[in-house]
Order: C-alpha cells, then sequence, then structure tokens
C-alpha cells in the first residue's frame, strides 16, 4: 500500500470498480500521487486529478518514472523561476532559499528547499519555522516532487498541509512560434500599465509594494497587452527571461471575461515567445495549477509538457 513518502512519485493504483458472476471487477489508474488521508488518495492522471477512496483500493504501489529530470535539471529550472519571481527578501540557508513578499503569493513567501541546507533535515524545518514566525508570517515550503519528497514525508510527521498541486511545464520556443499565428497586435512593454496592473489586481488581489518590486525587478522583462478597438484591455501576460538567458518565463496570462474564448490568451503566449526569441532564449516555462484544466489544455496546444511538479506546504496555524 502506497504511503505518505510516496507523494510526488508515479504510482499505478489497481481499484474495485463493481461485480460480476460474484467476482470484482477491477481497473487500474496511473499518474502522480498528490495526496493520501486517512480515508482517500488522489492521483495527477493524463485526464485530470481521480481521488479513489481507500476502501476501493485492491492493489497500489510505486511505478518507475517515465522521462523524468534529473534533481540537476529540477535545480536549474527551479532557480530560473526563482529569478523570474524575485522576492523584495531573500536569505539562504544552506542551499535552501528563504522568501518573502510581505505575504504576495505562495511563491514569494516559501522555501525553497534545493540543495544541502547545512544541518540535519529537522533542524533546517526547525530553521525556516523560526524566519517565518519571526516575519509573522505562516511558515510555507514549496517543495519540488520527487526531488523533495523526503522533506514533504517530514512535513506530513509535523502535521503540515498542501495546497493544490502545480505543474512546472516546459516547451521549445520554437514549438511556441509554430502553434500561434499574429492576428491581433500585442504591445509589449517594460513596465505594466495601470490597466495591466488592474487585471491583475483582480486575480491576484491587492498588489502590495513587495508586488510591484516581484513583477518588475527581472532585467528581461516584458509586460503584453492586448487592446481591444474601444481602447480597452483585453488580455494581458508576463515574460521574462531568466537562467543565463535560456529560459522564457511565462506568468500572469489573463484575459477578461467577456473576451474569453477568442484565443487571446494564446496571441499573447505568441507575441512573448517571439520577443524571447529575439533574445535568444531557446525553452519556455510556466507554472500552473493541475486542476486548472482549460488552461492546461491550453498549453499542450502550444507543446507544453509536465517537467516536474510541486506542492505548497503549510505550516499547521498556532
Amino acid at each position: 500500500m502506497l504511503r505518505r513518502q510516496d507523494v510526488g512519485h508515479r504510482v499505478v493504483v489497481r481499484r474495485i470498480v463493481g461485480v460480476r458472476n460474484d467476482r470484482p471487477l477491477y481497473t487500474d489508474a496511473l499518474g502522480e500521487l498528490v495526496e493520501i488521508t486517512e480515508t482517500d488518495l488522489t492521483i495527477a492522471t493524463s485526464k485530470g486529478p481521480l481521488r479513489v477512496p481507500l476502501s476501493e483500493v485492491h492493489r497500489a504501489k510505486r511505478v518507475p518514472p517515465t522521462r523524468r529530470p534529473n534533481a540537476a535539471d529540477v535545480i536549474a529550472l527551479e532557480l530560473a523561476a526563482n529569478e523570474a519571481w524575485p522576492p523584495p527578501v531573500q536569505e539562504q540557508l544552506g542551499g535552501w532559499l528563504l522568501r518573502a513578499a510581505d505575504g504576495w503569493t505562495g511563491r514569494a513567501n516559501s522555501a525553497l528547499p534545493i540543495g544541502d541546507p547545512d544541518r540535519p533535515l529537522e533542524a533546517a524545518i526547525d530553521a525556516v519555522e523560526r524566519w517565518y514566525e519571526a516575519r509573522g508570517a505562516q511558515p510555507l515550503i514549496n517543495t519540488p516532487l520527487p526531488l523533495a519528497a523526503p522533506v514533504g514525508a517530514s512535513l506530513d510527521t509535523r502535521g503540515w498541509t498542501a495546497r493544490p498541486l502545480v505543474l512546472v511545464q516546459t516547451a521549445p520556443v520554437r514549438s511556441i512560434l509554430d502553434a500561434t499565428t499574429t492576428r491581433a497586435r500585442v504591445e509589449l512593454t517594460r513596465t505594466p500599465s495601470d490597466a495591466w496592473l488592474a487585471i491583475t489586481a483582480e486575480r491576484k488581489g491587492s498588489l502590495p509594494e513587495a508586488a510591484r518590486h516581484i513583477l518588475t525587478a527581472v532585467r528581461q522583462v516584458r509586460f503584453a497587452h492586448m487592446y481591444g478597438e474601444s481602447g480597452d484591455l483585453l488580455a494581458a501576460g508576463r515574460g521574462t527571461i531568466t537562467g543565463d538567458g535560456h529560459w522564457l518565463g511565462l506568468a500572469l496570462v489573463e484575459v477578461v471575461p467577456e473576451a474569453r474564448r477568442g484565443g487571446l490568451a494564446q496571441d499573447v503566449v505568441g507575441a512573448l515567445a517571439r520577443w524571447a526569441a529575439e533574445t535568444g532564449a531557446s525553452r519556455a516555462f510556466l507554472q500552473v495549477e493541475e486542476r486548472n484544466a482549460a488552461a492546461v489544455a491550453l498549453y499542450a496546444k502550444l507543446g507544453f509538457t509536465t517537467h516536474h511538479s510541486y506542492l505548497t506546504r503549510e505550516a499547521p496555524k498556532a
């Protein structure tokens, strides 16, 4: 049977789905184990998340990964993503990163446990808890999976909970360009307009000074604006170049409700990919919640596949 330390690994679950001629009927589900509780387990399958009551599980086991990136590749991409979303406060705990940004977004307000923290694991987690509590913040740790699976197992024993699974997806910039066409003009600027900020605030809440730092502190950054005939901003997005110029980071791609389902998000991504190609970047990445089926489907059409995933873990509230 699967255990908490199997979270983040590829698993196969054989479940009982009925009975025929007094014999049980089985079906198999293959995917990444997202969560396991006393009553259920959840798998991220190719068709979306699947929650299975433990009472229906006949057999379950971990299976070898397919084309799993090595630890060095995961660490390099996580560092490029950190460059693309820079918190105003960042310190090191050995190889781990401690990040704070006045609570704006989990990514910028969580520890990133990559590398060696220069102390035993339990002592490292204790240090993370003290660092955030000294700032009056709830301790959070982002656990890239399965790289940080041992960290996740320790957090389980401490009663830390998990936010929804996030997919870190990648694609060649060339594949994005091949999948997009220039149907409308997208304006790229080095700073966000007030309308751009308003769309982002609708999605992310108010924008403190820390948020503006995160958005603009990257040396190579572009803010995509697509306007309608009336002059209203219909779609927006943000692109960054990090990782020694190799990576285009896509974030905050948003279309106003009345303009959705018209391909505007694809136009925004295409414009940012063209800019990235001009700079010499060859790969793109983004982070999307696995449960956001519409966004995952859009990015799949543009050539994105999952490189790895992560869970943001939350310490128990005092």
